[in-house]
């Protein structure tokens, strides 16, 4: 019961970003939110995924309620759809492919960055760990 508590404590507390972001953030001719918001959650996804796979930092507990719920209930495949999708009826065919293929592109590329991220903060932390006898 503990997993449904976090996932679902996260996933609204991400659904609620999602929409304060997407009125923050001016979208006028191009989705800019969506993009904002799916490119952003890719960063935080592979941070997390990494410091929980590679480094096992954080708790089964916290995974549930960051990378399932939180941004689960942030980022979301039906708003960057939805963006393509009103980009393409308004005939604006250069901005779609320019939207459609930088959120994949960027999603991926942020990623791989949040993963670097992780990995260059263990390797921190292990190095301020050290002994000062252990270092050459």
């Amino acid at each position: 019961m503990g997993a449904y508590f976090w996932v679902g404590l996260g996933g609204g507390i991400g659904a609620l970003l999602r929409y304060g972001l997407s009125l923050v953030i001016p979208s006028q001719g191009f989705p800019w939110s969506f993009f904002v918001i799916n490119v952003s959650g890719s960063l935080v996804i592979g941070m997390v995924m990494a410091l929980v796979i590679d480094y096992a930092v954080l708790s089964q507990d916290a995974r549930l309620f960051i990378a399932v719920g939180l941004l689960g209930g942030y980022t979301t495949f039906s708003t960057f759809t939805y963006g393509l999708y009103h980009l393409m009826l308004q005939h604006h065919v250069w901005r779609s492919i320019l939207y459609g293929v930088g959120s994949i592109l960027g999603g991926l590329l942020a990623t791989l960055l949040g993963i670097l991220l992780a990995n260059a903060w263990a390797e921190w932390r292990q190095s301020e760990t050290r002994e000062p006898h252990d270092n050459p």
